[in-house]
């Protein structure tokens, strides 16, 4: 049975590397087709104190996905008694997509982490990796990729990489009818992750 792309759920979703660390962003609407299911999907994930997981598509494609690479970055961590670098839990994330290219998960998932320098990684549902210094996936990624594009520079502060995410969101959120709700932010530094949630403020007419 093939899948209807009407029915595959929309998101936006927006990466930034910035002095000293990640901003992950991504908003809550989670659809089916036209009809929204819920205001309150997570999107935004933990995968170590180091590295951090936005993703879009499938909510539980996208669970399922988080769960297993936790579970194999731990393992590997207890092997090797030392914590995953970014580009690892990239390649090792890359690993467990492709072996499900005939069968794969549907959703888009961005890594944000850092090691020597911030950085940003995106995987498509076979498991190309692509790294880079700012990203946007999801059904309103043509739309936050044209903000971020337009306000990026090398060495934004943390305040500034908020602010630039969180418009591009929203710029996405006024033309993406499955993106909505609020948006919850993943910040990753040397010295942790931590997580924000934004509400937004609802539109007239959108219900966003």
């Amino acid at each position: 049975m093939a899948f209807n792309e009407a029915f595959i759920p929309g998101a936006t979703v927006v990466g930034i590397a910035y002095d000293g660390g990640v901003l992950l962003g991504a908003e809550r609407r989670v659809t089916l087709g036209g009809f929204v299911i819920s205001s309150t999907g997570k999107k935004t994930f933990k995968v170590t104190d180091r590295v951090g997981a936005a993703c879009a598509g499938m909510i539980a494609d996208m669970q399922i996905l988080m769960k297993e690479l936790q579970s194999y970055v731990k393992i590997r961590e207890l092997e090797t008694r030392k914590q995953m670098a970014p580009n690892s839990v990239a390649k090792l994330l890359s690993v467990i997509m492709f072996e499900r290219r005939y069968f794969p998960f549907i959703t888009q998932v961005m890594l944000g982490g850092v090691d020597t320098k911030p950085s940003i990684y995106v995987l498509d549902p076979l498991g190309s990796v692509i790294p880079d210094d700012y990203a946007a996936v999801g059904s309103g990624a043509e739309i936050a990729i044209g903000v971020v594009e337009n306000g990026y520079t090398d060495g934004m502060t943390e305040q500034q990489a908020k602010e630039l995410g969180v418009k591009a969101i929203k710029a996405a959120i006024k033309r993406d009818v499955s993106s909505g709700d609020g948006v919850d932010l993943v910040y990753v530094t040397k010295d942790g992750f931590r997580e924000e949630s934004l509400p937004l403020a609802p539109q007239a007419g959108r219900g966003a």
